[in-house]
């Protein structure tokens, strides 16, 4: 806000200051040129009063003068009449010193807080102002010791100041008339006197012939003062000294004076230092004088780029005969962008800078007649003083007296006019007119602006004495005289004089001392309109606007200034337009309350009004203010009109960095215009971008499109992989293609541990680090990334194109630094000895192939708002530390249509590609373990693309052969696997982890190489090891033993057997590997982890993996559900059993495919069984056929006797090893001890460690005391019925494919844990736990439950009994029949046993049915049974009569010998026993 170094008042009185004309001869100009100076501007620097003056008013009271100051100028005599308008030459004075008068660039810049803004201001000074109340607070640091600034405008101020001075004398008014005239004669003329009297003659002659209306004088007898003006260095002092005396006594002591100058000779030394106090008069001066040219073209000295006033603009100032004209610029948007050119490009406005700028005029170099050097050169400090002490003589015994005398002679005649009567005075006005111009009629108030009074009217006497009063402090005296002037010009309907009182009544009434009366505002808004409205005056109009601005801004009344202002700006000017809204702008942030956005607003207006006025610097500078209200706070529109204005308006004033940037911000943010304007935007950019660039290419600059999404980059490392080849199918691995999942990466993670275990004898190293292959924003990046040498390195960027047109990329690649391994980690010697390839992607040379190969991409289109990404590569070939910059690319507005042909189209195409760079800045993860960090804001660092170059390390690829991607639940195929070494290391220390390790096996040690090793041979042959076994009706199974070691793997690792153990350069081997199908229906995920090492030692690189995930579907097979019970066969009649006892099992299978595969019929081949203490026997099937077929949905029903095993193999050599027996249904017997059934077999069924059931079997054998009663008891029970036998069924499916029939083979395993309990193949689904209500009480703790089911298997009994018995009853009543009771005791401890004979049943049947049978002798038997011990009884039954009778009544109760705490549990009883007595 403009802001002067005087107060208000000061200000306003030096607006109005006494005029004062010269006159000098030519001898006395000559000898002021000496010092570059002529006589008024020599007198300019000392114009102003040190000390107070005195006069006397009417009353004769002493009014006091202070700081007053006087106006001095040469007489001109030119035609410059008053007119409503400012003539050409004066518009283009003002434009000029407004652009002569910039912001200083580089000055400190001034921070001002509004609310939630911070607007900078980058102005050279500050100045205090009044409060800007609790809104603001001061943010200016070592400026003042005052808590309150505001930017200054200093152009405006400079505008405002040469306005006033450049305003033309006008009739109406007449405080810029000449009130005297100084006479300038010098000493060394020949006769003064005469020269003296020929200058009063010619101020006479201007003043009064009426051949000049220019100057204007205020009274008819002007002061004439005569100075002699005497040059010490060539005069003679005495001759002047008597020429002085004679002047006193012609023209009195107190009308001449005598000035004496030039006492320093030029050719003095120049040790002194003299001031040079014309120097900031002189600029103003110079550029006054051109008030008097005519208006000519601009000159070269003129900025032809930055002061371009338009046509529109000068046309507008123009007077025309029609007043209601309006220029054509009123059709125009007042946001509308002042363009050069029709289209609206850039491309014309190198037309306009193919020039050099032009620097502003020399202020030095404009001195009128003057060469160079500097001004005074002839004035010593004494003449400074000479000059002074003349001004005040003139001022104080000269032109104050004169004034004084006049005021006193204008009020007497006022005075005595007063006599008279108002209203006779004005009706003989009416009647004779007055001696004024014909009065128009006061029906046309527009035109009455044109009356004009004599310069004898009474009304005009009054002004002049207002006018007097004025310019020497009387303000008291001057409003009223303005006030009594005001009513005669209203009465007279004489406008514009009305219009004048009303201006500086209103101005008295502010200066006046103590405020008698508040400041008459709606005098000044009175005086504004009449001036704009009815006068059609805009240059009065304007004055009184800035007066009444900054007395209102001196108040507090920012509001009413703003209003006043904005209400000023109109189409007539530009210039003035644009100063007005600036101010009015500053006035919004001055309020009590700040309106930022109002102020950003008229800010906005005021660099528009600034660019149609060629203010360049000055638009570009309000634009940047309004910037910082309007950026980022949403208003997206806003932000890219000024961006786009800015660009411009920085382009034009040859500030490309800027422009680039602003344009760079309309590209970058999401823009919501139009895609013709944001195609018009780029081609702007790109038109800049090229400018600046220009051939400097060696350090290329950042680019705005596309943008790029640095955080989803990812890299990859390591060699892309071959993909299948014919019937090969390669390993999966990692690639960009795949997403990331964080549980997925968790797995392979987990499984690297078990193979990093597995290779470290168990135990994981604490360097530990999983191998990331892929990185992205969600793996772990705070360790500098591993890659290998020859390599390659690919990078992924997801670039986003934010506007609507398409985008040109082209020659697209990485930028990149290498530091070489064994460098100094220190940053200089980094910086240094560092390797990059910007340069030569800057200028197009030849890459630097030897360090790391980097891939270009051609083309890169980019469609509308599309996201894409670029996969580009790099190829180290030496190791170091290489560092991922950024990227580097061409861009370019992609062309809509088919390119013209011609050569211009190219050519223009060409230029409108840019080469530059984009870097690729990865902000790391959040910290959040400290408390700092939690407190604040820190992210740790993310190196993924900040590789570390290791030396070459072995690669492995691994491909698949005959792998199916579909399998029955069960099945068993063979497949083949090729490990090939891609590298020039050898490898070694290959294994293999999977997920599911039940699914696949490569062999046991034991397996025979009967198996084909080639997928080529093993077409029809049998994945199993088979021998020719023909079924035997009653053949007893074959048995293997085995130990499990020869299969199972230690947590699930495989090492996989190459020979010789390591894989040289470029060798490849391929190994069988089995597969089974998983049980459950579905589709399967199988993940491999394959792991290798170096041969080499001392790597950085431990080791690698290799992933490769498969998908299985696995399709329903067989159902498997087997139960056991013990054989009711006594062991007399089982010899094999050799007492050990049997036990039957029931095997039920089910076809429970649905046809999908295409199976017709499953055929069981084979039953096998594995256990470490139970066998099958043999088939005691009833069927005798050969095998068993089922078609979809059939059952079958299989019946086999399990025995327990040999004692023999039961030896301490043989503890732990599973016996294998076979049970063949066909001609062929599968070996299933062999691989692939044995490795399945372990694989699918969970074994218990052998030596923790040896230890068992033998501590509970031992008849010791027990360590644990309870845990003891639980062992026997569990004992007593446990079967532990595990059952293998192998199937062959027939199935037609293709008009051919395959037969598939396949396993299911079934566990027999337990006797009596019913095991499946299939594992029962998991349902969904049912709500259970929320229970509040606490209940009773739940009794302690006795093991009744299995107490009640610890004897099994058996009756032994004649099935039919043949007894006389007639002769013998009773019939007695022996029976034998065996108790056979299952369990390893001793056992006490009640048996009970009595019935206790008292139900009618079985009363009826023992009251002809009962038990007779000892009723109730207590036994001790051994571990194992059989013990017969025999038992008496006795029969009353014929029938058949069901024996098996006695109850058997049991339980551990030494639980005597322990009740007896009721045993299970045998099937029904069924006696025929007959009567004989």
């Amino acid at each position: 806000m403009a802001q002067c170094v005087q107060s208000v008042q000061e200000f306003v009185q030096d607006s109005f200051v006494p005029m004062v004309a010269v006159l000098c001869s030519d001898e006395a100009e000559r000898v002021t040129r000496k010092n570059n100076l002529n006589f008024a501007e020599l007198l300019r620097p000392f114009c102003r009063l040190t000390s107070e003056g005195h006069i006397r008013d009417p009353n004769n009271q002493v009014q006091v003068v202070k700081n007053l100051r006087i106006c001095v100028n040469n007489v001109s005599t030119s035609p410059n009449t008053a007119s409503a308008a400012l003539n050409p030459a004066q518009r283009r004075l003002l434009n000029e010193v407004v652009l002569s008068c910039q912001s200083p660039e580089g000055a400190a810049t001034n921070v001002i807080t509004a609310g939630h803004y911070d607007l900078n201001f980058s102005d050279q000074s500050l100045k205090a102002s009044l409060p800007w109340y609790s809104a603001w607070r001061e943010t200016l640091l070592d400026v003042s010791s005052s808590n309150n600034y505001t930017a200054t405008t200093p152009w405006f101020e400079t505008y405002r100041e040469n306005f006033l001075h450049s305003m033309p004398a006008s009739e109406h008014e007449f405080l810029n008339h000449y009130l005297a005239c100084l006479l300038v004669v010098s000493s060394s003329e020949a006769v003064p006197v005469e020269q003296f009297l020929k200058l009063s003659q010619e101020q006479h002659r201007i003043q009064h012939s009426g051949d000049y209306t220019n100057p204007k004088w205020f009274i008819p007898n002007t002061l004439k003062y005569y100075v002699l003006l005497h040059d010490v260095n060539e005069g003679n002092e005495q001759r002047a000294d008597t020429v002085y005396e004679d002047m006193k006594q012609r023209y009195g002591s107190q009308g001449c004076y005598l000035l004496k100058v030039n006492s320093r000779t030029l050719s003095a030394e120049d040790d002194e230092q003299i001031p040079d106090p014309w120097s900031q008069y002189l600029h103003r001066n110079n550029l006054h004088n051109q008030d008097t040219l005519d208006e000519v073209a601009p000159t070269e000295n003129s900025p032809a780029v930055e002061n371009n006033i338009s046509a529109a603009e000068e046309d507008a100032h123009h007077p025309t005969d029609n007043a209601d004209e309006v220029s054509t610029s009123l059709d125009c948007h007042p946001l509308q962008l002042d363009t050069v050119s029709t289209e609206g490009s850039l491309h014309a406005l190198s037309a306009v800078n193919a020039q050099p700028k032009k620097s502003p005029r020399d202020p030095e170099g404009l001195v009128g007649g003057g060469g160079a050097g500097s001004h005074g050169a002839c004035l010593t400090l004494n003449d400074h003083d000479h000059i002074r002490q003349f001004i005040q003589e003139f001022t104080f015994r000269g032109l104050l007296p004169h004034i004084e005398k006049n005021i006193r002679q204008l009020n007497d005649q006022l005075v005595s006019r007063k006599g008279l009567s108002r209203s006779l005075f004005t009706a003989t006005k009416k009647w004779f007119g007055g001696g004024k111009a014909p009065e128009k009629s006061i029906s046309e108030p527009k035109s009455t602006c044109g009356l004009l009074y004599p310069p004898e009217a009474p009304e005009l006497q009054i002004r002049k004495m207002a006018d007097l009063c004025f310019l020497v402090q009387h303000y008291e005296l001057a409003y009223n005289c303005y006030h009594t002037a005001k009513k005669d010009f209203l009465s007279d309907q004489a406008m514009l004089y009305a219009a004048g009182a009303l201006e500086m009544a209103a101005v008295a009434a502010f200066l006046q001392a103590g405020a008698p009366r508040p400041y008459p505002a709606h005098y000044m808004d009175t005086a504004i309109q009449t001036y704009r409205d009815v006068c059609k005056n805009m240059v009065l109009a304007e004055r009184c606007a800035l007066f009444s601005a900054e007395i209102l801004k001196s108040q507090g009344k920012y509001s009413e200034a703003a209003a006043l202002l904005i209400k000023m700006t109109s189409e007539d000017s530009d210039l003035r337009s644009a100063l007005l809204l600036e101010q009015a702008g500053h006035c919004f942030i001055n309020m009590r309350n700040p309106m930022v956005r109002k102020f950003a607003f008229h800010m906005i207006l005021a660099g528009h009004r600034f660019s149609k006025a060629g203010q360049r610097r000055h638009a570009l500078r309000c634009y940047c203010q309004a910037m910082q209200v309007y950026k980022e706070r949403g208003w997206s529109l806003a932000e890219d009109h000024i961006n786009f204005t800015i660009g411009r308006q920085s382009f034009t004033l040859r500030q490309p960095e800027n422009a680039v940037t602003a344009f760079r911000e309309i590209l970058t943010n999401d823009s919501r215009q139009t895609a013709t304007q944001q195609g018009a935007f780029l081609r702007e950019y790109l038109y800049v971008y090229k400018s600046v660039i220009g051939g400097n290419e060696v350090s290329l600059p950042e680019l705005p499109l596309p943008c790029i999404h640095s955080s989803a980059t990812r890299v990859y490392f390591g060699h892309e992989r071959r993909l299948a080849e014919g019937e090969k199918q390669a390993a999966t691995h990692v690639s960009l293609d795949q997403e990331y999942d964080q549980d997925s990466a968790a797995m392979w993670c987990h499984l690297e541990e078990q193979l990093v275990a597995s290779a470290n004898r168990g135990i994981n190293p604490a360097n530990f680090q999983p191998t990331q292959c892929c990185l992205n924003s969600q793996t772990d990046n705070l360790r500098y990334p591993q890659a290998v040498v020859e390599e390659p390195i690919i990078v992924e960027v997801v670039f986003r194109n934010p506007l609507k047109v398409p985008l040109a990329l082209s020659n697209l690649s990485l930028l990149w630094r290498f530091t070489e391994e064994g460098v100094s980690p220190s940053e200089e010697t980094a910086e240094e000895s560092a390797i990059t390839n910007e340069e030569t992607l800057a200028q197009g040379m030849t890459q630097k192939d030897d360090i790391v190969t980097t891939e270009v991409i051609p083309d890169f289109p980019m469609s509308p708002e599309e996201t894409k990404t670029a996969r580009l590569r790099l190829l180290p070939h030496r190791t170091g530390q290489l560092n991922i910059v950024g990227v580097v690319y061409n861009l370019a507005e992609a062309a809509d249509g088919e390119t013209a042909p011609n050569t211009e189209g190219q050519q223009t195409l060409e230029l409108m590609v840019v080469r530059g760079r984009q870097e690729l800045k990865i902000q790391g993860p959040r910290l959040n373990v400290t408390k700092e960090d939690k407190m604040e804001v820190r992210h740790g660092p993310d190196h993924r693309l900040d590789p570390v170059i290791t030396p070459p390390m072995p690669l492995m690829e691994v491909f698949f052969l005959q792998f199916p991607t579909a399998l029955l639940c069960g099945e068993i195929r063979k497949a083949y696997v090729e490990f090939c070494n891609v590298s020039c290391v050898a490898l070694r220390g290959l294994r293999v982890v999977s997920t599911h390790p039940d699914f696949f096996t490569f062999g046991s040690q034991t397996s025979s190489p009967l198996t084909p090793l080639s997928p080529t041979s093993a077409e029809n042959c049998s994945a199993y090891k088979t021998k020719a076994a023909p079924c035997q009706p009653g053949s007893v199974a074959s048995e293997t033993l085995v130990s499990p070691k020869e299969f199972s793997r230690p947590s699930g690792v495989m090492e996989i057997p190459i020979e010789g153990g390591t894989l040289q350069p470029g060798e490849s081997i391929q190994l069988p590997l089995w597969l089974r199908g998983p049980d459950q229906e579905g589709v399967h995920e199988i993940n491999f982890l394959f792991y290798y090492e170096s041969t080499e030692k001392g790597n950085k690189i431990s080791h690698r993996v290799l992933r490769h995930s498969v998908f299985i579907c696995a399709s329903r097979s067989l159902s498997v559900q087997a139960s056991a019970c013990r054989s009711s066969v006594p062991s007399h009649h089982s010899m094999e059993d050799k007492g050990s006892g049997g036990t039957l099992v029931f095997i039920d299978v089910e076809n429970i495919n649905t046809s999908e595969a295409g199976v017709r019929e499953f055929h069981i081949v084979q039953v096998s069984s594995s256990s470490r203490h139970w066998r099958l026997h043999k088939c005691i099937n009833p069927a005798k056929d050969k095998d068993c077929k089922l078609t979809s949905r059939e059952r079958a029903k299989l019946c086999f006797r399990a025995t327990r095993c040999k004692p023999p193999q039961a030896t301490s050599d043989a503890v732990g090893k599973y016996t294998f027996t076979d049970l063949n249904l066909g001609n062929e017997q599968i070996i299933s001890s062999c691989t692939p059934c044995g490795d399945f077999f372990f694989r699918g069924c969970p074994t218990p460690d052998p030596v923790a059931s040896a230890g068992i079997s033998s501590r509970s054998r031992s008849h010791g005391p027990p360590v644990d009663a309870a845990s003891d008891i639980t062992n026997i029970v569990k004992k007593c019925n446990e079967l532990d036998l595990n059952l293998i069924v192998i199937w062959k499916a027939y199935v037609v494919e293709d008009n051919k029939q395959l037969i598939l083979e396949g396993q299911l395993h079934v566990a027999l844990q337990t006797i009596g309990k019913e095991a499946s193949s299939l594992t029962p689904k998991e349902e969904a736990q049912e709500m259970v209500l929320l229970k509040f009480k606490s209940e009773l703790p739940p009794p302690v439950a006795l093991p009744s089911a299995e107490m009640s298997q610890l004897i099994k009994t058996n009756l032994h009994y004649p099935e039919t018995y043949t007894h006389p009853f007639v002769k013998e009543s009773l019939c007695v029949v022996p029976v034998t009771l065996s108790l056979s005791n299952c369990s390893l401890a001793q056992v006490d046993v009640i048996i009970e004979l009595r019935q206790k049943s008292t139900s009618p049947e079985c009363a009826e049915v023992h009251s002809s049978f009962t038990w007779v002798g000892q009723t109730q038997y207590k036994l001790q049974l051994k571990p194992q011990e059989v013990l017969c009884l025999t038992l008496q039954a006795c029969f009353l009569q014929a029938g058949v009778y069901n024996l098996n009544t006695p109850r058997v109760f049991a339980k551990p010998a030494q639980q005597g705490a322990m009740c007896e549990t009721s045993q299970q009883t045998a099937s029904p026993a069924l006696i025929i007595i007959n009567n004989a």
